[in-house]
């Protein structure tokens, strides 16, 4: 089965929601003129990422009935779209959220696990974390979803593989860090080679998409990728400038790559549950 690709490399308005809406109508457009089947779109692509104290303005409820979401669930009857956004709850808790929207509904929603308050970073003190990450079933096969920083560490991504995920969907509004490395920066090529890694550790597809721009002097540096189940990339490096990134994957290359190298087959999550129970009891005693 080939399922194609959009990732909507997209420069988001800070704050503006109805600018922001207007753009991924017009990416979701453009990526079915193009036979796009899923279109992913960044961290935070309909609120941009440096909301701050904006975040109870412009907070959205994944809703039929929300004039914003109603307009995305339209939308995501020709194709299925991952977008990302300030999700409100209905106690007023403020997240960092994906919602995966498909033949008009709500699928799946996922918050933020890591918030990064460090360095540039400030997440903790604006958004709660999310406590639930798992997989879900869509017309493609199984799915995960993470944000961010999510994906840097190690555990949310194995939790999903062992969860029947065979596409991994990472989103990210990663800012430019570090002194060029060749043609690269060191931040993004040090997501470059975590999304290759995990490509070949999980045996699964990897898609990633990261915004561009600039906001409050940070610049967002792009290179949305996809890599196959055997750590390679299919799509990758085009770097800080607006783009729908289009490319067909063959989830046959599952079958084949695990047939070659069954790590999935092999894998013990029961010996994993058992040590994990040790160590916590050991550093708890």
């Amino acid at each position: 089965m080939r399922v194609t690709i959009g990732l909507a490399q997209m420069y988001p308005k800070l704050g503006d929601v109805a600018h922001n809406l207007a753009l991924h109508l017009q990416y979701a457009q453009r990526a079915r003129e193009q036979g796009v089947d899923l279109l992913v779109f960044p961290e935070l692509s309909l609120t941009g990422y440096q909301v701050q104290d904006l975040v109870p303005e412009v907070a959205l409820r994944p809703l039929a009935a929300d004039p914003v979401f109603c307009q995305l669930l339209e939308a995501s009857r020709e194709l299925d779209i991952v977008v990302g956004f300030v999700h409100q709850d209905r106690r007023s808790r403020f997240t960092i959220a994906n919602a995966y929207l498909s033949a008009g509904e709500l699928l799946h929603l996922h918050h933020k696990l890591y918030l990064p308050t460090y360095a540039m970073f400030d997440e903790s003190r604006y958004f709660a974390q999310g406590n639930s990450v798992r997989a879900f079933d869509t017309r493609f096969g199984r799915l995960g979803m993470l944000i961010c920083e999510d994906f840097w560490h190690v555990s949310p991504p194995y939790l999903l593989w062992l969860d029947g995920a065979d596409i991994l969907i990472l989103n990210s509004a990663s800012p430019s860090r570090g002194l060029n490395a060749g043609d690269r920066l060191l931040g993004a090529r040090w997501v470059e080679l975590v999304n290759q890694a995990y490509g070949s550790m999980f045996t699964a597809y990897i898609l990633h998409c990261n915004r561009v721009g600039y906001e409050d002097g940070k610049n967002f540096w792009g290179g949305s990728s996809v890599v196959d189940p055997d750590g390679e990339f299919m799509t990758s490096g085009l770097y800080f400038d607006e783009s729908l990134i289009v490319q067909t994957i063959d989830l046959n290359q599952l079958h084949r790559t695990r047939a070659r190298l069954p790590l999935l087959r092999d894998e013990r999550p029961g010996l994993v549950r058992r040590e994990l129970g040790r160590i916590l009891s050991e550093s708890l005693g």
